[in-house]
């Protein structure tokens, strides 16, 4: 059998379970438990890829099905102790379907579902021989004429709605399918799903109102069992000693759950544990290309935002919601939800940020991209500042922003410091080849603006400091007064860079000073 009661997922999950890099997360299970044989037993959770939402699925099916003895996984993990887990343990029909997989041929949405819906019913013969001699059409009718109730799992739901042979037509008829085998059926123990988009989105009408949906924005129930919380990444940081938690922190966190606590990327971090190196692991592209032929027909709605996250400024939005699914971005909201959806943004309180050093290379490559317009001019001459600062040429430098200020970007003709910052995220760009570029960053008895930690020797720190109406050597001194040069006191070589705007002369200065 390939979907009813298999050892499948409990051969899945024991691999986990085995894994160098494991986190306990069955105590999902007692949650999840809550929802069996009442009168509300639907659920569906969505999250970005690679925040476990396949392995937790496992789970519940090794757990639940009674195709196979689980005692072996389950009695060492946390679920063992709660007061049910003998009442639930292998005591159900199973129907798991990872919707990601796809017959060996499909030419298209009939054949894919021709594929599922036959599977199943062979699976359905083969457990009720009683069924043998009718011709079944309906796989609700056939479900029902067992006489017996079945947990549904149903993993990536959304994702045949990727498929490039997908119309409108074939997504109606998906939709039709799940709420035909699972809406108001008297056979439905528990229905619980997972995908990246939620069914709202997808359902103009009430096919699939029966599900209640947790994302990122609305889980206060399950929002901990999905991605590695600090406490636990910083056991497996202990565990395993081949990264520090602090650079740990730096690159994979940044996600929130609802009570603002911090979630880590879950496979980015075992990767990096695994390999013992801190790189970006994100490998999924396609998201990012479909956001980016978003931008380039919204420039002027997006472009501004994404500039303040690179420069490390939270952008206010109320999202009314998850909008990703829709077939046309437009508006800045549609446009900045998938950004949310597909794990690329986090959003918490009102604000949108960059997640982590993972996502902030993937964003300084966006600003690059040619529908960015004159922003990419500036990116493409970001080498000549980086040049300028490192030769202590502050004419240069001062001649550089100048430049940039007079292209009329509206938001880049300063009204305060996060304007004149957005500025030098753009010019200093190309420096992040060889920096790790912090902003705001404790040092000594404050927060220095800028902070150029470089990757490799031979390479100076630098230390920026930005001052509107004020002088260049007026950053110069607030370094000094404020030592912040503490943090790079291991450092052979650094340089002092203050920047300064004069709003009334509407020119800038530069100073630059070395110490050695």
């Amino acid at each position: 059998m390939y979907y009813l009661n298999t050892n499948a997922q409990r051969v899945l999950y024991q691999k986990i379970v085995n894994n160098q890099i494991f986190v306990d997360k069955s105590l999902l299970i007692e949650e999840v438990s809550k929802a069996i044989g009442t009168g509300n037993p639907y659920i569906c959770i969505t999250r970005p890829r690679r925040f476990g939402k396949t392995i937790n699925a496992n789970m519940l099916g090794a757990y639940y099905t009674k195709g196979c003895d689980s005692h072996e996984i389950f009695d060492d993990l946390a679920i063992s102790a709660a007061k049910q887990y003998e009442k639930h343990i292998n005591q159900y029909n199973v129907i798991h379907i990872d919707f990601s997989m796809f017959p060996d041929y499909c030419g298209g949405y009939e054949d894919y579902i021709r594929d599922i819906t036959e599977t199943l019913k062979g699976d359905l013969r083969e457990a009720y021989p009683e069924l043998r001699n009718h011709e079944y059409k309906s796989l609700s009718r056939m479900l029902l004429d067992t006489k017996e109730s079945f947990i549904f799992i149903l993993d990536e739901w959304d994702s045949i709605f990727y498929e490039p042979f997908m119309t409108d037509r074939d997504k109606s008829s998906f939709l039709k399918f799940l709420k035909v085998l699972l809406k108001d059926r008297p056979y439905v123990e528990l229905a619980y799903m997972t995908g990246i988009l939620p069914i709202a989105k997808y359902s103009s009408g009430s096919e699939l109102n029966m599900f209640d949906e947790y994302d990122f924005m609305n889980d206060n129930i399950y929002d901990s069992y999905f991605g590695f919380n600090e406490k636990e990444v910083q056991r497996l940081c202990e565990e395993n000693k081949t990264v520090s938690y602090e650079e740990m922190k730096l690159w994979y966190d940044g996600y929130y759950t609802s009570e603002g606590k911090s979630l880590f990327n879950p496979r980015s971090v075992s990767k990096a544990l695994t390999r013992g190196v801190c790189l970006n692991y994100w490998t999924e592209t396609g998201p990012m290309n479909e956001i980016a032929d978003c931008i380039e027909h919204n420039v002027d709605e997006v472009r501004e935002d994404i500039v303040k996250l690179v420069s490390g400024i939270p952008v206010e939005a109320e999202l009314s919601g998850y909008s990703a699914a829709e077939q046309h971005l437009e508006t800045r909201d549609e446009i900045l939800s998938a950004m949310v959806v597909y794990g690329f943004l986090s959003y918490h309180n009102g604000l949108l940020k960059i997640p982590n050093g993972e996502l902030m290379e993937k964003y300084q490559k966006v600003l690059a991209w040619d529908s960015m317009g004159e922003l990419k001019e500036i990116v493409d001459g970001s080498k000549k500042i980086l040049e300028a600062t490192l030769a202590m040429d502050a004419k240069k430098v001062a001649g550089y922003l100048e430049e940039v200020h007079d292209r009329e970007i509206p938001f880049l003709n300063y009204n305060d410091e996060n304007a004149l910052s957005c500025v030098i995220t753009l010019c200093y760009l190309y420096a992040r080849k060889d920096y790790r570029i912090e902003w705001e960053e404790k040092s000594g008895k404050g927060y220095c603006d800028y902070l150029f930690y470089p990757k490799k020797s031979g390479k100076p720190a630098i230390l920026l400091e930005l001052k509107v109406d004020h002088t260049a050597e007026d950053a110069i001194a607030q370094i000094k007064e404020k030592k912040y040069m503490e943090k790079v006191e291991k450092y052979a070589s650094v340089l002092l860079v203050g920047i300064a705007y004069d709003k009334g002369k509407k020119v800038h200065q530069c100073m630059i000073e070395e110490l050695v």
